[in-house]
């Protein structure tokens, strides 16, 4: 079934019972200690749900993104919802752009103008994209999947499916950060003869052979221990757990913003500051990618499919041009030398500044390294 043209459209039912639940919302009380050092801030996630509540208009970012073009496409059974914008210049290139959790395709949406439209936003018309943002099969208003085996690996299939066979793309470039990367790795392992090249904001990489027991293996194991030690409960429970959760995160609006905002707060280049980076009403919009479509378990669900029987093989050798943005707050920083051995690394950039959400924190960094490195690919 070819693409079909698509508007977001919340129900206003939808926003009612929104409105209804933050009003009834049972806050517990803040735990003896520093105010995140539990996880999320109570009063922080109390001011943010009053705001939700009182100020902030979804109609008005519903518009925003409604500008647009947006389209439907099943793919291997499931509807795949997805920007896809024409650039402007004498050979726009086509470049997909992948999302991961607890993000959205909105981590894209201001990049947008300036990746299509390069000299109307100070570029050169040279450096034009015809831009896909997909979102996630289960994440946002994409449809959700009806049965077991949507990994990463699938995703990967599904979206090269997308641009070869349903947009006409038979060579690409492809962008991703968190689920994103791991999506574009798969598809720089499987799919490579249609891509021109892969950029990664968290590249992803095992020790290269002979190196297993080295002193560098040893403290990047030893570090990535005492992170998933400290950070890592929601991949626990997302990756074996999802729905006993997720039962909670569709039935309250304040369980969904705590779970996920923290995580923005966290992960970011912040101070510990999360609006420095994230304005309240980026946040819930991105929040409401989850809310309005109860898309919450499905998303999730995303890391027990992968996490399960399908995670990927973190030293397949992947031949496709590589470039990497490395932002000093991301939450995974493999050594250079193996990203070196697994992957064809045509790019490597050491960012002042950022973390985990690139394209958000700092979106002229992050847009200049994926121009200069397409740039060479063309």
């Amino acid at each position: 079934m070819p693409p079909r043209p698509y508007r977001i459209d919340v129900a206003q039912e939808v926003l009612a019972d929104l409105h209804h639940r933050l009003d009834a919302t049972r806050f517990p009380e803040p735990l003896p200690g520093a105010p995140w050092a539990h996880g999320a801030h109570v009063a922080y996630v109390r001011e943010l749900c009053e705001y939700w509540r009182h100020a902030y208009d979804w109609r008005q970012y519903e518009a925003e993104l409604n500008r647009h073009p947006q389209f439907l496409c099943e793919v291997d059974g499931v509807e795949l919802h997805f920007w896809h914008v024409r650039g402007k210049g004498p050979s726009p290139m086509p470049l997909l752009l992948i999302h991961g959790w607890p993000g959205s395709i909105l981590e894209f949406h201001h990049l947008i103008g300036p990746l299509t439209d390069p000299a109307a936003h100070g570029g050169d018309a040279a450096d034009a994209f015809d831009v896909v943002i997909p979102a996630l099969p289960g994440y946002g208003f994409s449809g959700k999947p009806r049965e077991p085996g949507w990994s990463a690996t699938r995703v990967a299939a599904a979206f090269d499916r997308l641009m070869v066979e349903h947009l006409g793309y038979p060579r690409y470039g492809a962008q991703g950060g968190d689920w994103g990367a791991i999506t574009t790795i798969e598809l720089g392992l499987h799919h490579g003869a249609h891509l021109a090249g892969i950029h990664l904001n968290m590249p992803l990489a095992g020790p290269p052979p002979g190196q297993e027991t080295s002193d560098e293996t040893r403290r990047y194991a030893q570090a990535m221990a005492a992170r998933h030690a400290a950070e890592g409960a929601y991949s626990q429970v997302q990756g074996t757990k999802p729905l006993s959760l997720a039962i909670a995160q569709s039935d309250s609006p304040a369980g969904l913003a705590a779970w996920m905002v923290e995580k923005f707060r966290t992960w970011s280049d912040c101070d510990g500051e999360v609006e420095r980076r994230f304005s309240k009403d980026w946040l819930l919009t991105n929040l409401m990618f989850y809310w309005a479509p109860n898309s919450i378990a499905s998303a999730a669900n995303l890391y027990y499919e992968t996490f399960g029987a399908h995670f990927p093989d973190l030293r397949g050798q992947v031949r496709v041009p590589t470039g990497v943005a490395r932002f000093p707050r991301e939450i995974v920083q493999p050594p250079r030398s193996w990203l070196e051995h697994r992957f064809d690394l045509r790019r490597y950039t050491e960012m002042p500044r950022g973390g985990h959400f690139a394209a958000v924190e700092e979106p002229e960094l992050f847009l200049d390294d994926v121009r200069a490195f397409f740039r060479t690919l063309r």
